[in-house]
C-alpha cells in the first residue's frame, strides 16, 4: 500500500479548521504533508527556471547546467496537493476567504498570521470551554467523559499545565450531584483518584448498576450514574 493510499484516509478524519482549533487543525495536517513529502511548498518559493546555456558568462557556467523544469512542474504539482487539502479541510466560509490564492505557501502563512499569534485569545478560549464543562442529562456518560478529557487535552497543548489529582476532582464535582451516594463514596477515600481511576471507577459503577437492575425494566442508560443511588 503506497504512502498515499494511507494518508488520505486519516486526512478524512481530520476535523475542519474553525478558527478555535487551528493548533491542533495545523500540527495534524503538517504532519500529514510530511507523510506526502510535500511540506516543503509551505515554506518555500517556487523555484526560478534555469536554462542550460553554451554561452560564456561571468562568472563562468558550466556547460552541463540542466534545466530545473523538473524541479518546477514537481513543485507546482505539489503545490495543488497541499492547497486542496489546505482548503478542502476548513469550514466553507473559511474557504469562501483563501479560495482565491492559489499559492499553499501565502495560505498557510495567512492562516498562521491570523490564527497562530493570538496565543492569549486561545488560552482564554481553551481555559473557559474547560471550565464550563458540565455532564448533561441525555446523552452517553463515557462519551461526555470523553469530551471532558479532550478539553484538558487542550488545556495543556496551549502549554499550561494541569494537575492530574486537581482534574479527576473537577470531572467528579461536575459528573454527579451533590446528594449522590456514589459521589459521596468517591470523596471518602482515602486515596486521591487519578482522572484515569476516576474513570475506571465511573465506568465499573455504571456497570454494575446495569447488572443489578431487572431485565424487566427500561433504563435509560445515558442517565444511569447521574441519578440518585
Amino acid at each position: 500500500m503506497s504512502v498515499i493510499s494511507k494518508i488520505v484516509p486519516e486526512l478524512a478524519k481530520l476535523e475542519s479548521l474553525d478558527g478555535h482549533n487551528y493548533k491542533r487543525w495545523s500540527q495534524k495536517l503538517l504532519m500529514y504533508f510530511e507523510q506526502l513529502e510535500i511540506d516543503y511548498v509551505l515554506f518555500n518559493d517556487p523555484p526560478k527556471p534555469i536554462a542550460p546555456t553554451d554561452v560564456e558568462t561571468t562568472p563562468p557556467v558550466a556547460k552541463d547546467v540542466k534545466s530545473n523544469e523538473e524541479d518546477i512542474a514537481k513543485f507546482v504539482k505539489d503545490n495543488k496537493t497541499a492547497r486542496w487539502h489546505i482548503l478542502n479541510n476548513m469550514t466553507n466560509t473559511l474557504f469562501d476567504l483563501f479560495a482565491v490564492n492559489k499559492s499553499a505557501k501565502f495560505i498557510w502563512e495567512s492562516l498562521e498570521t491570523k490564527y497562530g499569534a493570538d496565543d492569549a485569545g486561545k488560552k482564554k478560549y481553551v481555559v473557559g470551554k474547560w471550565l464550563g464543562f458540565q455532564m448533561a442529562d441525555g446523552k452517553p456518560i463515557m462519551d461526555q467523559v470523553h469530551v471532558y478529557e479532550n478539553l484538558c487535552a487542550d488545556v495543556v497543548n496551549e502549554g499550561m499545565k494541569l494537575d492530574d489529582i486537581f482534574v479527576a476532582n473537577v470531572l467528579r464535582e461536575n459528573s454527579l450531584p451533590p446528594r449522590s451516594d456514589y459521589r459521596n463514596q468517591l470523596k471518602h477515600k482515602k486515596k486521591d483518584l487519578s482522572l484515569k481511576e476516576l474513570i475506571g471507577h465511573m465506568r465499573t459503577e455504571e456497570a454494575n448498576r446495569l447488572k443489578d437492575l431487572p431485565a424487566s425494566q427500561s433504563v435509560d442508560r445515558s442517565r444511569l450514574l447521574l441519578c440518585k443511588s
